[in-house]
């Protein structure tokens, strides 16, 4: 190993994996072996078979669907909001200026401390859980996207300047281009984060979802059904993560020069 140095593709496939066999080898050894408690924590035999039993008898894809759902119905409202509003900030400074304090201000209330007030205002149903995952996204990604745009090097604006381009094109023709591809990650990075929003939404007032299913088997101390909701989440998580990274990649080909 050396600093910064780039692993091959398969090295970098297999150390993956390797990390993921140790932990459930050590898993394993403390479950199996007795040493810790069923009751505080079920062994991987266990929860995959209580796995099994979830999403072949109860009904636990319905959950998972809900889940999804919830997740990129808020967080691509969000999405389509922020972007243009960050791109704006980033792009003129008497918008930032106007908008900035009370974004910095408002990306460091918890959604769950709203949850209360969206009870209030939305009840207990799809609206107040979408409304925590627009609020826990939004305003992350209006600042992010917005420092992402006025980080763009200042010599190629001027550049475009120099070549007779307008207000208009510079901001379409050199400040999107070059902040596409850290917006693009931008996105990958809060749609994690609009994961954690929906469990906490879950855990109140739903009757569906993968949140609500973990509450009930806390309830039951169903360690097992709860560590298998657990895996479930980082699971399409991963997925998603890679997909979406893949996807960046093809559609900003020009992200790898630098």
């Amino acid at each position: 190993m050396r600093p910064l140095q780039a692993v091959s593709p398969g090295a970098k496939v297999a150390l993956g994996i390797s990390f993921f066999v140790v932990f459930f080898a050590v898993w394993a050894a403390a479950t199996l072996s007795g040493y810790v408690p069923k009751t505080f924590l079920a062994d991987p035999l266990t929860m995959f078979k209580s796995g099994a039993d979830l999403l072949l008898h109860q009904g636990f894809l319905y959950d998972i669907g809900m889940t999804v759902w919830r997740v990129l119905g808020g967080f691509v409202i969000a999405a389509v909001l922020a972007i243009p509003l960050g791109v704006l900030m980033g792009a003129y400074k008497p918008i930032e200026a106007f908008f900035e304090p009370f974004v910095s201000f408002a990306r460091y209330l918890p959604a769950s401390a709203f949850i209360p007030l969206l009870i209030l205002w939305a009840g207990i149903g799809e609206s107040q859980k979408l409304a925590v995952i627009f609020i826990g996204s939004f305003f992350q990604l209006v600042l992010m996207i917005a420092v992402s745009v006025g980080n763009t090097r200042r010599d190629l604006v001027e550049a475009a300047y120099t070549l007779g381009a307008k207000d208009r094109g510079v901001v379409t023709r050199v400040l999107l281009p070059s902040a596409a591809p850290e917006v693009a990650e931008t996105l990958r990075m809060v749609l994690g984060w609009a994961w954690t929003y929906v469990i906490v939404a879950e855990l109140i007032g739903a009757s569906s979802g993968i949140g609500h299913m973990i509450t009930d088997s806390q309830a039951l101390m169903a360690t097992d059904q709860i560590i298998f909701g657990i895996i479930v989440i980082g699971a399409i998580g991963l997925v998603t993560d890679y997909a979406f990274k893949s996807f960046n990649r093809w559609l900003f080909p020009w992200a790898r020069l630098s």
